[in-house]
C-alpha cells in the first residue's frame, strides 16, 4: 500500500470573508477525518502579488461596498458584458501567474479547489503552461446569483449552493453533469444548536441579563450606516439589550464606545472584530444584519431572526429574496423603520416565534461535511 498522502491545495482571496472561511471550514473537516489520507493547503491567491493590485482587488472590494455601494453595483453590472469580464480576468491574472507557477511547482497538489472567480482563469492557464493534468473543483461562494466571472469558461467542474443556481447555469449552457449542488458551507460550530444552559452560561460570560437580546452585525467592517442604525435604536424604550459588533471598522466602534460612555448605556454591549459570534448568536433572539451569504445562513442555522437592512445588487439579491419567499427573515432598508420592527417582534412573541418555526421548519443543514466528503472522492 502507498501510504504517501494526496495533496489538496485551497485558493482563496481576502475579498471579503465569503471565500476564506468556506475554504478553511473544508480544509478542517479533511484535517479532522481524513489526514491519514489526505494534507491540506490553504493559500491565499495575493500571497506575492504587488501591493497596488492587491490593494484594488482586496481594498477596493471593501471600499466600495462600505462607503459606495452604489459603484461596486455598476462595476457588477458592467461585468454581465462578457468582454468586459475577461479583460478584469485577464488584468488579475498577470498579477498572480508567477506565485500561483511557484506555488504549483513547490506543492504538486492531487487537486485544487478554486474559492475565488479571479483565480480560475490563472489556474488553468498555468498547468497548461506546466502540463499538470490536475484535477480542479470551482467552489462558487455566491449561493443564489452568482457573480458572471465564475462562468467565463462553461466547460468546468463545479460546486454550487442551490437548485436555483444550478437551473440558472443550465439555461446558461453549463452541463448538468458539471454542476454538483450542495447545502452550504459553514463552520461546523453552527450546526450545534447550544443548549439551554450553555445559552445561560454564554449570557454570563458576556454579562447579559435581560430576556430580550439583539445584534447588530455585518462583515469584517460592521454594519453599513451604524452609527445611524444604532441611534434610531436607542430611542426605543423597551427592556432589551444591543450586542454592537464592529467588526475592523475602528471609526464605527470609537463612535458606539463614546455614546455608550457619555450616554452611561448598560443595556449596550460594542465590540470589535469578534471571533465568538456563534455565542452572540446563542444569546440574541434577532439580529440586524447585512445579507451577505455567510452571514445570513449562519444566523438560520442558529434559529435567529434576520432583519436586513442592506444587501449588494445583484449578488446578494438573490439571498434577500430567498428569505422573503420563504418567510425566515425580513428586509427593511429604511433605517427609521429599524425600531419599530424590533420593538414589534419583542413586544409580540407570536410573530417572532412565527418566523423561527418557519426557520426551524425549514431543517437547514451544514454542507461542509458533504462537501468535504465529495471533494475527498
Amino acid at each position: 500500500m502507498n501510504s504517501k498522502k494526496k495533496k489538496y491545495l485551497f485558493l482563496y482571496l481576502k475579498t471579503g470573508g465569503g471565500h476564506l472561511a468556506p475554504a478553511r471550514s473544508v480544509a478542517n473537516y479533511i484535517n479532522k477525518y481524513k489526514s491519514d489520507e489526505v494534507e491540506t493547503v490553504l493559500a491565499d491567491g495575493f500571497e506575492k502579488t504587488k501591493p497596488f493590485a492587491r490593494f484594488i482587488v482586496e481594498d477596493g472590494y471593501r471600499i466600495l461596498q462600505n462607503k459606495s455601494k452604489w459603484v461596486y453595483e455598476w462595476i457588477y453590472a458592467f461585468h454581465k458584458i462578457k468582454f468586459i469580464s475577461q479583460i478584469s480576468a485577464f488584468l488579475v491574472s498577470i498579477n498572480i501567474e508567477k506565485y500561483l507557477r511557484e506555488l504549483f511547482a513547490k506543492e504538486q497538489p492531487d487537486k485544487i479547489i478554486v474559492f475565488h472567480f479571479f483565480l480560475i482563469k490563472p489556474v488553468y492557464k498555468i498547468l497548461k503552461k506546466l502540463k499538470m493534468d490536475i484535477p480542479v473543483i470551482i467552489v462558487v461562494t455566491d449561493p443564489y446569483i452568482a457573480h458572471p466571472l465564475w462562468f467565463l469558461n462553461k466547460q468546468k467542474n463545479f460546486i454550487v449552493f442551490s437548485e436555483e443556481l444550478k437551473n440558472r447555469c443550465i439555461k446558461s449552457g453549463i452541463e448538468k453533469n458539471r454542476l454538483n449542488v450542495f447545502p452550504l458551507i459553514l463552520d461546523e460550530k453552527f450546526s450545534k444548536t447550544p443548549s439551554e444552559e450553555e445559552i445561560k452560561n454564554y449570557k454570563i460570560k458576556h454579562s447579559f441579563k435581560k430576556e430580550n437580546i439583539l445584534l447588530i452585525m455585518g462583515g469584517g467592517d460592521g454594519i453599513p450606516h451604524g452609527e445611524t442604525i444604532l441611534q434610531n435604536l436607542l430611542k426605543l424604550k423597551i427592556d432589551f439589550e444591543i450586542a454592537f459588533v464592529c467588526g475592523k471598522n475602528k471609526k464605527l466602534y470609537n463612535y458606539a464606545m463614546q455614546i455608550k460612555e457619555k450616554e452611561k448605556l448598560g443595556n449596550l454591549k460594542v465590540y470589535g472584530y469578534v471571533d465568538f459570534v456563534y455565542e452572540l448568536l446563542s444569546i440574541c433572539d434577532i439580529v440586524i444584519t447585512k445579507c451577505g451569504a455567510s452571514t445570513f445562513m449562519e444566523i438560520l442555522m442558529m434559529k435567529k431572526v434576520p432583519l436586513v437592512n442592506s444587501y449588494i445588487w445583484e449578488q446578494e439579491k438573490g439571498n434577500v429574496d430567498f428569505l422573503r419567499n420563504n418567510k425566515l427573515g425580513i428586509y427593511e432598508k429604511r433605517i427609521h423603520k429599524l425600531p419599530e420592527i424590533v420593538q414589534e417582534l419583542f413586544s409580540d412573541k407570536n410573530k417572532l416565534n412565527e418566523y423561527k418555526n418557519n426557520i426551524k421548519n425549514y431543517n437547514f443543514e451544514n454542507g461542509t461535511a458533504k462537501v468535504a466528503e465529495f471533494i475527498f472522492k
